[in-house]
């Protein structure tokens, strides 16, 4: 019978050197497995490193391009005061708009304030006062200082003033052109469903202020008004203007021959058998627009007027309504001055 104690004691390093032997082996297998595994790409590094694009030009600060612009300007009392575009502007744009009109209607009036300036100094109508252009509505356009539009503003001043140095800035040296020159971006107050064709009332044609349909309505303050003259008062009218015209018969009969434009503006009519144009008509009659009707009751002359202004151009209130409707400055200004392409002002080829 064997002997237990024996047995245990070669069991042991018998047990023990296999287990070393098994060790051995498996360190080799994985060793030979490391070496042949997938090693991960690395990124190939350039010889030479890559330059860094070179900085590209920061677009124009809001409203720089207008501050870098100076104008003279010719006051009302004779003097001459330099500005820079962007403060004329302000000060246009105040004093023809009101500054409770939505914001796209204000920029479209920056637009045509903008681009009615560069006309004037191309056709250099002040330059023998040492100006570029006048502080006066009837030859220029229509001028307000900051104080006068603070005055008239009152408590809304600060408010009003911002917002209308937004839309000078938000459209900074945009005109409209027409074969690449400054076009003549005249407007007026607001129109009878149309606006005019510049033959109507200049006798001249121009291609981009012709009738458009214009939206504006009997939300426009005294968009209807109505304009009384006693029999007397025409005679004496008509005898100031010099118009030679026989106003001997009855009432009834001295106002005939009225023809009007495809805007329904009148174009002519005769008073006394002597011819008048619209325009000339509304002159003479004080009335805020062409677009009239007239009629004689008891030796009285009645003339219906609709809007107000000579009718070329942009309509400002028709501008507002658009706005309203949510059209930007440029739809409304595509609207009404047909053709006309917006662009950078030129400003180096005018100082």
């Amino acid at each position: 019978m064997r002997n237990p104690d024996a047995w245990r004691s070669l069991r042991s390093p018998f047990l023990t050197g296999l287990a070393l032997s098994l060790a051995v082996v498996l360190l080799s297998l994985a060793a030979l497995g490391e070496g042949t595994a997938a090693k991960p790409d690395l990124p190939t590094l350039p010889a030479v490193p890559t330059p860094a694009p070179a900085p590209t030009p920061s677009a124009p600060a809001r409203g720089e391009r207008d501050r870098a612009q100076t104008l003279r300007v010719l006051q009302k009392d004779g003097t001459v005061e330099s500005m820079t575009m962007a403060d004329y502007l302000w000060r246009v744009a105040a004093a023809e708009m009101p500054a409770s009109f939505e914001p796209d209607a204000l920029r479209s009036q920056a637009v045509c304030a903008r681009t009615y300036a560069l006309w004037k100094l191309n056709a250099k109508s002040h330059q023998e006062e040492g100006a570029d252009i006048c502080a006066d509505s009837s030859c220029c356009q229509a001028y307000i200082s900051p104080d006068a539009a603070a005055q008239k503003w009152g408590a809304n001043a600060e408010a009003y003033s911002q917002k209308i140095a937004g839309a000078v800035a938000d459209t900074d040296a945009q005109i409209l052109t027409y074969n690449g020159a400054p076009i003549q971006a005249v407007f007026f107050s607001s129109a009878a469903g149309s606006t005019a064709g510049a033959e109507e009332v200049w006798g001249r044609a121009l291609p981009y202020l012709v009738p458009v349909d214009s939206p504006e309505g009997d939300e426009v303050p005294n968009y209807r008004s109505t304009v009384t003259l006693t029999a007397e008062e025409v005679k004496a009218l008509a005898k100031e203007a010099g118009l030679g015209c026989d106003l001997s018969g009855e009432p009834s009969g001295w106002v005939t021959d009225v023809v009007r434009t495809d805007s329904g503006r009148v174009a002519s009519l005769k008073l006394g058998g002597a011819e008048l144009s619209g325009g000339a008509a509304r002159s003479l009659f004080s009335l805020r627009s062409a677009a009239f009707e007239v009629s004689e009751a008891e030796g009285a002359f009645t003339f219906s007027v609709t809007g107000y202004g000579h009718g070329v151009g942009m309509s400002q209130y028709g501008a507002n309504a658009l706005a309203k409707q949510g059209k930007g400055w440029r739809e409304i200004l595509a609207h009404y001055y047909t053709g006309a392409e917006l662009q950078d002002a030129w400003y180096s080829q005018h100082t």
